[in-house]
């Protein structure tokens, strides 16, 4: 049975959805104004992989991620940039979904966008103030009161006197405790604003989200999932506000994925570590990058460097050198590796687990293709399957072997140097023939002999 780590529990727990067979899942996704980072890449890989799992465990998910085309940060890049809200925001869109899609990510079942929700946020303001648990301050903004809400801090395990003492006031707010939070700006300025009964503003963050997601998958849904960075304080205000506003239960489940760091350290803009997906993927291959993310546990944290990316591309690799001796077509896949698969991602989506298990299969395929095509081929069909739950091993195995690791050497001018060296071989001259096996290897191009010819794959 599936268990998944409760972040609001502290510890794993035994999957039960509220209605049998079906799963409400709603993640945070990204705010639109620059480009996505390695940080973006982990949380959308991982819950990806979540939603790829339980799809093959034959639940009907309702995948929700949204979008946030409205905040603090969207209004001031734009104006730096010169540009109109709508222009930005739609740019960035349109690159979030190319990354998305060269790191073969199934899309959303719905991506709701939080200009598209203002009356879904208004109507859940309202409901917080009738209930006491907002009020609309001096300045015309709207506050969440967190002094109303008696369990505040519950899921990031904060102590309230702690959160007070460290609480920080803008200038510009005009709130009754510095811990409380804005649902609601009044209009500043020439800034993006939208009639309301409270007057002309623009929605808090938390309050987006709130909304969102209980319009999409009701008042009390299964999973809610995003980045460690969110639990304090983005989930534990969404929380607040949606128990506040509905009442009764809001999550059964939280899930959070790790940190990322950049070489051991915290991946920050301000220390010049800060990595965005398409420079990334100008250095290594999409399937590497989303390979090397699943090679950890989704709750620990990942450490990015070349080294690990390269080690990840080897890793893969040795995967993709299995499938090439053997043909997967035709054959049927073998249930007791399913079963041992499936133990693995049923304790907590343990992806790394679960791909080391792909190397034992795949080191099975390397012992049997040469005596018995029939499990090799079977072999080779339950490797390409497992692998597909993860959103890998989807490529022909020649074209990813021959592609990435190197920008060194086209496909014509390497298999020219292989046949000049067969024809080295051929004439017995082994000092040329080992003198080109030597300038591909420079070239990163490991060669593969056999009874059959030379392969060649990029190192």
């Amino acid at each position: 049975m599936l268990s998944i780590h409760n972040s609001m529990s502290g510890v794993k727990e035994p999957f039960i959805p509220l209605s049998p067979g079906k799963v409400g899942m709603y993640v945070c996704g990204i705010t639109v104004y620059d480009y996505c980072h390695l940080g973006h890449a982990r949380m959308l890989v991982v819950f990806d992989m979540v939603n790829r799992y339980l799809r093959h465990q034959g639940y009907e998910v309702n995948y929700i991620r949204n979008i946030t085309d409205i905040d603090d940060k969207i209004i001031a890049r734009a104006h730096a940039n010169g540009e109109s809200i709508d222009a930005l925001t739609g740019r960035f869109i349109q690159a979030m979904h190319a990354d998305m899609a060269a790191l073969n990510m199934l899309p959303p079942d719905g991506e709701p966008r939080a200009t598209a929700h203002l009356p879904q946020i208004i109507g859940m303001i309202e409901r917080l103030l009738a209930n006491g648990f907002a009020y609309q301050a001096g300045n015309g903004d709207v506050y969440y009161d967190v002094s109303a809400c008696a369990n505040y801090g519950q899921l990031s395990k904060r102590n309230l006197d702690d959160l007070k003492a460290g609480a920080r006031v803008d200038i510009a707010e005009d709130k009754d405790d510095p811990l409380d939070f804005v649902l609601w700006k009044a209009a500043r300025g020439d800034e993006p604003r939208w009639d309301s009964p409270f007057g002309p503003g623009r929605p808090g963050w938390h309050i987006e989200c709130s909304a969102m997601s209980t319009h999409a998958l009701g008042n009390h849904f299964d999973i809610h999932g995003g980045g460690m960075d969110l639990l304090f304080p983005h989930h534990e205000n969404e929380l607040a506000q949606s128990c506040g506003a509905n009442g009764g239960e809001f999550v059964n489940l939280w899930m959070h994925n790790g940190f990322v760091r950049i070489d051991d350290e915290k991946m920050s803009k301000s220390s010049g570590n800060f990595l965005t997906i398409r420079k990334l993927l100008q250095r290594f291959q999409p399937e590497v990058v989303r390979f090397f993310i699943l090679s950890s546990h989704y709750r620990s944290p990942l450490n990015y460097s070349e080294e690990h990316l390269r080690e990840a591309r080897a890793s893969l690799s040795r995967l993709y050198i299995a499938l090439r001796l053997a043909d997967a077509q035709g054959g049927d896949v073998i249930e007791d590796w399913v079963m041992r698969f499936e133990a693995s991602m049923n304790d907590d989506f343990n992806s790394r687990k679960a791909i080391s298990l792909l190397h034992e299969l795949a080191g099975e395929l390397n012992k049997t293709t040469e005596k018995n095509n029939l499990l090799a081929s079977d072999l080779a069909c339950t490797l390409r399957y497992l692998g597909a739950i993860l959103g890998i091993l989807e490529d022909d195995a020649e074209t990813f072997l021959k592609s990435g690791g190197s920008d060194a050497g086209g496909d014509e001018q390497i298999q020219a140097l292989i046949d000049a060296r067969t024809a080295a071989k051929a004439e017995k001259n082994y000092t040329h023939a080992d003198q080109i096996r030597q300038q591909l290897q420079t070239m990163g191009i490991i060669l593969e002999d056999s009874a059959t010819g030379t392969t060649w794959r990029r190192q």
